[in-house]
């Protein structure tokens, strides 16, 4: 599995809250439709105001070329698009990944 981390800071136009309430609500809506897409998840910190990030991003696919494809599709660029609106895109670090997992609950 080829997963997309990325460590998100909002537009200096949104506050924390606003931020959370537009990453959550209608670019998810957007963002859960990206080809390929086979988990999706985001993460808030507890204590925003102790961290530079505003959220981490997770996406995972099957391929760094399912990835690359999903970004190329027209609903990646919406999504490219839509994200420009409230994330300072690139003020945050961000990892194309190999995911070995240790540990599962639910296998």
């Amino acid at each position: 599995m080829t997963k997309l981390v990325e460590f998100l800071v909002r537009s200096d136009e949104y506050s924390h809250d606003e931020f959370v309430e537009r990453w959550q609500g209608e670019h998810a809506e957007i963002a859960r439709e990206l080809p390929g897409l086979t988990r999706y998840s985001t993460s808030v910190p507890v204590s925003p105001e102790e961290t530079e990030y505003d959220g981490v991003l997770e996406l995972t696919f099957e391929s760094p070329e399912a990835l690359q494809e999903a970004f190329a599709s027209d609903v990646g660029q919406e999504v490219q698009t839509d994200a420009a609106e409230f994330v300072d895109v690139g003020a945050g670090p961000r990892l194309i990944v190999e995911e070995t997992v240790h540990v599962d609950a639910d296998e």
